[in-house]
């Protein structure tokens, strides 16, 4: 069976804004689909500790006043996703992530601020992890495309339903449904077992990163992209 008709782990975060390395976790869903099983969804809704900007609150509905009263503590809401998470990923399950760059790599820092086990440390390194990233698939398979790469135009290029844009579970379930579709359109895709995936996303990302900095230049604009994936390493600069 192809890897995109068993189970997926969808993940993602709504966060105080768009540097995993300073950000917050303002929320997080987790949605176990597929296989032919009912669907198990998991929500936080987390106290940052920090205030969230009305930016990001505009975005995500979700204010300061709010996490802080209904929010739980960033430690133990950090621990429960972690495990979770790494729970999925030694059963053979992978993350399901749509742009796993940003969301993936806030987790590993609000794990490290938190004094959590990091996904990474939990599932054995690098060579232990299982995303499937839609974002990287997309570019791979469909680059020369015009347009938005967000979740929202890839849904409506793949004809995937999506109706809450922002919200975590919504999300999270809409990247599983794009990663099924890739699958199904994509004989290459659906040939691959999990781990050639993950290692294949690991080099397009690297080159889908060089090429954007190749274009970048072509403007000048002297910008760097991080080529890492699915988590960038501490310390790594990073505009995309």
């Amino acid at each position: 069976m192809s890897w995109h008709m068993g189970r997926l782990a969808a993940f993602d975060v709504e966060t105080t804004g768009t540097d995993p390395e300073s950000d917050r976790i303002v929320a997080a869903a987790i949605s176990l689909v597929g296989a032919e099983l009912p669907g198990e969804h998991h929500a936080w809704l987390v106290d940052p500790g920090i205030e969230i900007p009305a930016g990001a609150a505009a975005v995500h509905g979700i204010t300061t006043e709010r996490a802080r009263a209904e929010g739980r503590d960033p430690g133990e809401a950090v621990e429960e996703i972690t495990s979770l998470l790494a729970e999925q990923v030694l059963g053979g399950v992978p993350v399901v992530a749509f742009n796993a760059r940003f969301d993936l790599t806030i987790l590993d820092r609000e794990a490290g601020r938190h004094g959590v086990a990091s996904l990474l440390d939990r599932v054995g390194g690098p060579q232990g992890m299982l995303v499937v990233d839609p974002f990287v698939l997309d570019r791979q398979f469909d680059r020369f495309r015009k347009g938005k790469r967000t979740l929202q135009a890839v849904c409506r290029h793949y004809r995937v339903p999506f109706e809450e844009a922002h919200v975590a579970n919504a999300d999270a379930i809409a990247a599983a449904r794009v990663a099924y579709r890739l699958g199904v359109v994509v004989p290459e895709l659906r040939e691959l077992d999990l781990r050639d995936l993950y290692g294949k996303q690991i080099s397009w990302a690297a080159k889908q990163a060089a090429l954007l900095e190749e274009y970048f230049r072509g403007q000048g604009r002297n910008e760097q992209v991080e080529g890492a994936w699915p988590i960038v390493p501490v310390g790594a600069v990073s505009v995309a």
